[in-house]
């Protein structure tokens, strides 16, 4: 790729928000860190790491900031709060805005979004709000079905269910998280995440991470557990199929109007489709972190992947 300009003046005063109030809070101080040395290294003299916490409005005021790099993960970092928060303030932030921040958020919503493009493929599913008939609500669905609360990341609160037999058990479990929980058909095959990036106006995916977690599916332990996933980039799929998975996630991010940065998750079937899951606003940014290595593969260094998403809070001013 070419050389990576800023467009923010290096004197700029730059809070990088980090922490939060969710249950990513250390990820989120991890990648805020990550960010910070990066700014650093590329002159931003003036970067300050600042803890996110119930007076972040206050801090936000009388640090005068120019803009604002949002490095927070999970609720109130990447559901449209902080975000709101910026907007008052009028200080111009990376990453998605209040409105695609709050849809991404929530996996039913997005679904509804992005059904309204029928280029996106999506697994078929149903949406059980609390109180409703669960039988009801499912009796369309072909088992197995993975239920998930709606609102909830890292596969918390999330089961694969074989028979419907098992399946009450699993809605408890998904409840525990959230009131409103998706139950959808379960795709044979493997998952793959790709990134978004906006340089120069226009959107690009990232190359495609494959992973192969040696679980039945990829859990909550497969995610976290070393050596219990498989991660191969580029993934191990054909040139066809790389560009429509592409495509799929680069049309997925513009149609739930983010902006500046997203990775789209996908489950590629053994049928060769490319089923979109969900849409992450506020991708990791640690040492180890998917966005980071896709990027990587491609030519862009940590560092230019962070002036890269700095450049886009510029376009917000």
């Amino acid at each position: 790729m070419a050389e990576i300009k800023s467009k923010i003046d290096k004197n700029s005063k730059i809070a990088v928000l980090c922490g939060g109030m969710s249950s990513e809070a250390e990820v989120s101080r991890r990648s805020g860190k990550g960010c910070f040395d990066a700014l650093q290294r590329l002159g931003y003299k003036n970067a300050e790491l600042v803890e996110v916490d119930k007076n972040i409005a206050q801090k936000l005021k009388d640090g005068k900031y120019d803009y604002a790099y949002n490095a927070l993960h999970g609720k109130y970092g990447e559901d449209g709060c902080i975000q709101g928060v910026l907007e008052i303030l009028k200080i111009p932030y990376t990453g998605c805005g209040v409105m695609s921040s709050a849809i991404c958020m929530n996996k039913e919503y997005t679904k509804r979004i992005l059904s309204t493009c029928k280029d996106i493929p999506m697994a078929k599913s149903a949406f059980v709000q609390k109180g409703e008939n669960l039988e009801e609500k499912t009796a369309n669905l072909k088992f197995p079905v993975i239920t998930k609360p709606v609102s909830e990341g890292s596969s918390f609160g999330m089961t694969k269910v074989n028979t419907r037999n098992e399946l009450q058990a699993a809605y408890q479990e998904a409840i525990k998280y959230n009131d409103d929980v998706l139950i959808e058909e379960f795709i044979e095959g493997f998952f793959v995440t790709v990134g978004v990036l906006e340089q120069d106006g226009e959107n690009f995916a990232t190359e495609i991470l494959e992973i192969r977690p040696k679980n039945e599916w990829y859990d909550f332990e497969a995610k976290y557990t070393a050596g219990m996933s498989e991660f191969i980039l580029p993934a191990r799929i054909n040139e066809e199929l790389t560009k429509r998975t592409k495509d799929i996630a680069v049309k997925a991010h513009e149609t739930a109007g983010c902006r500046g940065v997203s990775r789209v998750d996908f489950m590629i079937s053994n049928d060769a489709i490319p089923y979109v899951i969900e849409i992450n606003t506020s991708p990791g940014m640690t040492v180890t972190s998917d966005l980071p290595a896709q990027a990587k593969v491609m030519g862009i260094s940590y560092d230019d992947l962070v002036q890269i998403i700095l450049n886009g809070a510029g376009l917000n001013k």
